[in-house]
Parts: C-alpha cells; sequence; structure tokens
C-alpha cells in the first residue's frame, strides 16, 4: 500500500487536501473530500499488488460508483468543481472499460490515466475549496 515514496507522497497529499476541504470547505466540499477519501482508501483495500496484469475489478466498481456521486453532487452544487471532478472521474472509469474490452491495452495506461487523474480531482477540489473559503469571507462570514 504505502511501500513506495510515490505512494507515501501521494497520500500525504490526498491527507492534505482533505483536511483542508473540511476545515475551509462549505457542505458540498466536504462531502467530495468525504467521498474520495473514502473510495481512496477502498480501493486501496481492494486493489491486490501481485496481479498487476489483470483487470482491477473492485476498483472499477469502486470509480463507478464515484462517478455516479459526483455527477450527483454536479447535478446539486451550484459549483464548477464537481462538474470538472465528474469528468476526469468519467475518464478513469471509460479507461477501466477500454482495459476490460480490449486486453491488447496496455496496462501501464490504465494506472498512469488513474494517478494523473486523480491528482487532477485533487487540484479541482482545493481549487473549489478555496474559492468557497473565499466567497464566504468576502460576504464577511468567517
Amino acid at each position: 500500500m504505502f511501500d513506495t515514496l510515490y505512494s507515501q507522497i501521494g497520500a500525504v497529499f490526498m491527507v492534505a487536501v482533505g483536511l483542508f476541504a473540511f476545515l475551509k470547505g462549505d457542505e458540498p466540499e466536504r462531502f467530495g473530500a468525504g467521498v474520495y477519501l473514502l473510495a481512496w482508501l477502498a480501493s486501496l483495500l481492494t486493489q491486490q499488488d501481485g496481479q498487476l496484469y489483470k483487470v482491477p475489478i473492485g476498483v472499477f466498481v469502486i470509480d463507478t460508483i464515484v462517478l455516479v456521486i459526483f455527477a450527483g453532487l454536479a447535478w446539486k452544487a451550484r459549483r464548477t468543481w464537481p462538474i470538472w471532478i465528474t469528468a476526469i472521474q468519467l475518464l478513469v472509469v471509460m479507461t477501466h472499460i477500454m482495459t476490460m474490452i480490449d486486453l491488447r491495452t496496455s496496462f501501464r495506461s490504465l494506472y498512469t490515466i488513474s494517478n494523473l487523474a486523480s491528482y487532477l480531482i485533487l487540484i479541482a477540489l482545493t481549487v473549489g475549496t478555496f474559492w468557497a473559503w473565499q466567497d464566504r469571507r468576502a460576504a464577511g462570514l468567517e
């Protein structure tokens, strides 16, 4: 799980963004951070490190559930960051589907897109939390 420096740096970044969203964000940011942190932990528990060249069905199911939840959040919240996160998460789910349909596709592409997309999602959540925090400060609520 946390056996490489890359995964440890990613974990620190993930927890830092989650804490920022919980401390400074509004309800949509807190909900989005909670969903993403729970999905990250569930993905860590379901992935099997010894099977790098098999389709990770458990991670696919988790990513699909997260996609549906973020699509609902994008539908209900009056913010732009859930739309960006939903689009990025859709890219991840489509990469899973592409890998399941055509097994000649490199698994490196799945892992590369998943890793890059997770950082893009964290950046979008950070920007959304920052905007919500600044809007609250400008309104004099903080």
